[in-house]
């Protein structure tokens, strides 16, 4: 349980010291989906939850681009958020050791 919570307070910290860089990237999704929603039709709320939904690499399918550029926009996100999924995998881990290290010595 002392575990938990020090690697939460360690997790904590490294995303607060990384809050611009998920920020930039957070901002780069928002904006990528809303292209693609506004070459598709869709309303700007269903535009970003497509962005969240492909950003986050989980892809329902129940919202897909249909023109080359959107397509294209689509691929992008997909990348950006795929770097934004790795990072945050990346503090985890380093929440961890760290946390693990304190509880050593």
């Amino acid at each position: 349980m002392v575990f938990t919570f020090v690697f939460l307070a360690n997790m904590a910290r490294l995303l607060w010291d990384g809050a611009p860089l998920f920020l930039g990237l957070g901002v780069m999704i928002a904006a990528l989906a809303i292209a693609v929603g506004r070459r598709e039709g869709w309303a700007t709320g269903d535009s970003l939850y497509y962005g969240f939904i492909t950003a986050t690499t989980v892809g329902y399918g129940d919202m897909t681009p249909t023109t080359g550029r959107s397509k294209f926009y689509a691929i992008i996100l997909a990348m950006i958020g795929l770097i934004f999924t790795g990072i945050i995998v990346a503090l985890a881990v380093e929440a961890a050791g760290t946390s693990f290290d304190q509880l050593q010595g």
